[in-house]
This record gives C-alpha cells, structure tokens and sequence, in this order.
C-alpha cells in the first residue's frame, strides 16, 4: 500500500514545528509557577477548566521535578512526554483553537500600525495594550477555559490528569521565555508573523508614499544591470575561509524524541507507540556511535544488520510485554523463538545469535585441539564424554552442550522444555567453559 500523500495544512505543521528541550527540575520553587501576566493568564485558564483540583496539585509537582521531557510545538497542539509511574512516559498533548484567515488579518492590523508591539515581540515581550488591541478588533489571542484540550495515553479519566496538567504548567514556563510560542499554537510561526508584519508596513508607507506623489506620470525608468561578485572572485576567496568547527560535544544524555498527537487517529499501519519506540532507540545509538567517533581510539563502524537481527537487538533493549509481543508478530516468530534470540543475543550480539540459529563444521584440527585442552586441564582427570554433532557437543547422560562459534569461542548451551536455550558467557577455552556449564548445572540441580 502506498503512503498517502500529505494535506498542505499537514505539510504546514511539519515546516512550523518547533521542539523545545525540558526544563531543568525547580523543587524549591514556591509560589506563583510564572512570572509574566501572560503566562498567568495560561495558567488561569487551565485551573478553570480543571475539575479536580488535586490533579493541579501533582501536575505542578510533576513539572516541577522535571517530569516533563521535550516539549513539541505545531500549529494547534503541543505535545511532551510526561514519565510518571511506569517506565515508558506517558504521551500528552495539549490542542488549542488556531486562528483562520480573517482573524490573523484583524489581529496584524493593529500590531503593524504600531511599532511599539512589533519592538516588544521581538524583545520577547507582550504587553497588555497588544491583546486589548487585539480583543477590540474580534480576536481573542489568550485562550479561555474552553480553549484547552488536554488528552493523554494513561487510563485516567481526569480533565485534565496530572501527566496534562504538568505538561500546561511547563507551557506556561514555555510561554514566559518566549511568547510566539502563544502564537504558534495559534497558527502562525515566528519568521511568517514577521515577515507578514513587514509587508503590512511596506505597503502602509507605499500607500502613503502614493497618496503624496505628484499626480503627474513617472517616466519609465531604464533598466540597470544587476550587480553582484564575479564568479572568479568568489572561488578565489574560498582560500581565506576559516577552518572548520570542531566536533560537537557528546551530550550527557539522550533525550526524548518528539511525542505524537494522541488525539488524531494515527494513518493506516502507523503505530505510534512503536514508532515512538524506534526514534527512542535511534537516538541513543545515534549516541553511542557519536561518543565512538570522538574517542581518540575510534573502533570501526558496526556491521550492518539483517532486519531479524535489528528485531531482536530491540527486543533485547526494551523488554516490555507490549513491545516484545510486537516484534514475534511483525518477524513471524513464536515468543519463546523471540526469547532465546534476546537471550542468545545478550551473551554475545550477532556472533552469538548465529551460534544459536546455524550449525557448521569446523576444522578437524580445531577440534583436535579442544579434545587435548580438556584432556589436559580437566581437574578431576578424565573430562565428561562429549557426543559431538557438526560444532555441537553434547554431554552424555546430562542436559547440556558446548555449541563452538565462528568467533572462536564455546558457547554453553542447556535444555529447558525441551529445546536448547544459551544459558551463559562463551569462553574461549573449551575446558574452562564446559566446567563452568556442568558447576552451573550442579547448583541448579
């Protein structure tokens, strides 16, 4: 099936989407959670709209120990994760009303005949004269009670739940550092109001400039040529360019990805959880392959991996029910398949997933060597009779085997329900392995 194509509204969101990192924890901070009159009037409105007030309460605890991650914005909504009492943070978004065409043209008005409100935006400001501006000419730029639509992925039905109401506590932080987040979820991003502001006063002095001309016809004016840097010059100038910046710094941590909308259904075979999922764990091996490249003893890059081997790396990494059962549906594989390819995976990545999946033979010389490593270090004499079966040998009379991988290494394998199942760390030494495989056997006996 093929993906369907993006609306222009959508395409919109996308381009005016701006991502804010979380708020550092504020555990002694009392009093009022903002400091500007305009982020007061946010917080007004959503204590108005709430219904439990003791949900306010540990949302403002939650925003204030940092519970709060990146805070996602697009015309419309905002959207964060919000960690609470299970592992994996909760969802949360926040939809506010945006404002059509005719109500932007009735709100630019009066900012653009005023430089006084365009000196303050930039300077991260907004004063009262601004919305009352703006309220005499229709539009209600602060939302009311009835404006704010919290929803969120946890089962409470509280409106909003404490996970919402931390995340419009953390808005209303948001909006004190820099209203235009306010008009973003109205509608319009930072660059287009400017830019729109700019032409309203361009054409407000053109209109002026005209209305004062003499009424007589100017003649045409002959074209000039366009002036600019010849070609030679430029590339000539490309030996005084200065050197390179340094690598970037390795962050102390990953962050959380972008958390999607909850509130619209998720296109057709798009799973958001999952997908959340994936850019989770992109992220942090974007990381480590980061920290790798900086280390002064940078290793080669990883191999590639198959899609089954990737399959089982997440699996291994994020062990939820949910997750795991996801991964054995979307590979074709059983859950008990899925857990000994995590199992075998956490003893030693792809080399020892091959040793569970595939069965070779090895050099008779190999061999040879191991028979005479255990005939000479075993401690008790005569070592354990071994059935042997391609690079598989098998302990007579016991439920446990030495599986040989093309790494090198011995790899100890045990019977559980009747299928053979990696139950420990491979050593390069068979002896050394196969006593370490019968001692764990004794004791679990």
């Amino acid at each position: 099936m093929s993906p369907r194509p993006t609306t222009p509204n959508q395409r919109t969101q996308e381009q005016l989407a701006r991502t804010f990192p979380p708020f550092p924890p504020a555990p002694g901070r009392r009093g009022s959670f903002v400091s500007t009159w305009w982020g007061q009037a946010w917080v007004s409105a959503l204590e108005e709209c709430s219904l439990d007030s003791g949900r306010l309460t540990r949302g403002r605890t939650y925003a204030r120990r940092g519970s709060v991650g990146e805070m996602t914005v697009v015309p419309g909504r905002i959207s964060a994760p919000v960690q609470g009492s299970r592992p994996r943070p909760y969802r949360v978004s926040l939809a506010i009303p945006v404002l059509n065409d005719a109500e932007w043209d009735r709100l630019l008005d009066p900012v653009a005949g005023r430089a006084g409100h365009i000196a303050a935006l930039l300077d991260h400001d907004m004063p009262t004269e601004l919305v009352q501006d703006t309220l005499k000419a229709g539009v209600r730029l602060l939302p009311s009670a009835n404006d704010l639509e919290p929803s969120c992925s946890c089962p409470d039905w509280g409106y909003p739940c404490k996970h919402g109401a931390a995340l419009c506590y953390q808005v209303a932080r948001l909006l004190d550092e820099d209203p235009f987040v306010l008009l973003l979820m109205r509608g319009r991003g930072e660059q287009q109001l400017l830019d729109e502001l700019a032409r309203r006063n361009a054409a407000r002095a053109a209109s002026k400039a005209a209305a004062s001309a003499s009424a007589s016809v100017p003649s045409p004016r002959t074209p000039t040529a366009p002036t600019g840097t010849p070609a030679r010059e430029a590339f000539a100038a490309r030996a005084d360019l200065p050197p390179l910046p340094g690598p970037p710094p390795l962050p102390e941590r990953t962050g959380h990805p972008p958390v999607f909308a909850t509130s619209r259904p998720a296109e057709p075979g798009i799973d958001p959880e999952a997908l959340q999922t994936l850019a989770a764990d992109a992220a942090e091996r974007a990381r480590r392959q980061l920290a790798a490249a900086l280390a002064d003893d940078a290793p080669p890059p990883p191999a590639d991996l198959t899609e089954w081997q990737d399959a089982v790396r997440i699996a291994a990494k994020h062990p939820q029910t949910e997750v795991f059962a996801r991964i054995a549906e979307s590979t074709g594989r059983t859950l008990s398949e899925l857990a000994q390819a995590v199992r075998a995976w956490r003893h030693g990545g792809t080399a020892a997933l091959a040793v569970l999946e595939d069965s070779w033979t090895p050099d008779p010389a190999v061999l040879a060597r191991a028979r005479a490593l255990l005939a000479e270090d075993w401690a008790d004499g005569r070592p354990p009779q071994l059935r042997a079966w391609r690079n598989r040998f098998t302990v007579v009379g016991r439920d446990r085997q030495l599986r040989y991988g093309r790494d090198g290494r011995w790899y100890p394998y045990g019977k559980e329900d009747g299928a053979w199942w990696p139950i420990g760390q491979p050593d390069p030494d068979p002896a050394t392995a196969l006593a370490a495989l019968l001692v764990l056997q004794d004791r679990r006996s």
